[in-house]
């Protein structure tokens, strides 16, 4: 089912890639498979459709961990484990960025907040190992200079900007967060 790819600097995060079985009726992807995520127990899927220059994130939970699967399209993904912060066994996030193209995925865990710029128009696929109540939906400023995400330039929006939902755009910066965490532990 899965191919996995170049391994992660990160713990716990894994990337990977699905196999396209293609004739010329069209395509067959098995997305997901318990015995290649034993330590996961999904409970819900959902599909985010984004324009190109759209930017979700930076988004993270304290009881969730994520499969995210490239449908279609290509996405900047950036992931920022912010647990040495949290259990302060680290002065600073840690960054790591790569592009996912159609059928490429990266497992994600509780922890490691995540978002992704839409290089292309993008569908994702994600399965999560929690049913969302918003209890466990936090964030924080995408542009946060502490942490310094290299997002690449875009040039299809009006302002070189990226789209953003007024949620991530109001979001806090990460030290904000972070005090707000350790003052109401999981």
């Amino acid at each position: 089912m899965t191919l996995e790819r170049a391994p992660s600097t990160l713990p716990g995060v894994r990337y990977g890639a699905i196999e396209r079985h293609g004739d010329p009726r069209g395509a067959f992807r098995e997305l997901w498979r318990a015995r290649a995520f034993p330590d996961q127990t999904f409970v819900q899927a959902n599909l985010s459709s984004s324009a190109s220059g759209v930017l979700r994130g930076l988004h993270m939970h304290r009881r969730q961990d994520d499969l995210w699967i490239v449908a279609n399209g290509r996405a900047f993904v950036a992931l920022v484990d912010v647990r040495p912060l949290l259990d302060g066994s680290g002065p600073a996030p840690i960054v790591e960025t790569r592009e996912l193209a159609a059928d490429e995925w990266v497992l994600i865990p509780t922890g490691v907040a995540h978002g992704f710029l839409a290089i292309d128009p993008l569908d994702l696929v994600y399965l999560v190992t929690n049913e969302y109540d918003g209890s466990d939906e936090l964030g924080f400023a995408w542009d946060d200079p502490a942490v310094a995400v290299a997002w690449p330039t875009l040039r299809g929006t009006p302002d070189g900007r990226p789209i953003t939902s007024g949620r991530d755009a109001a979001n806090p910066l990460l030290a904000d967060l972070v005090v707000r965490l350790r003052n109401d532990p999981p």
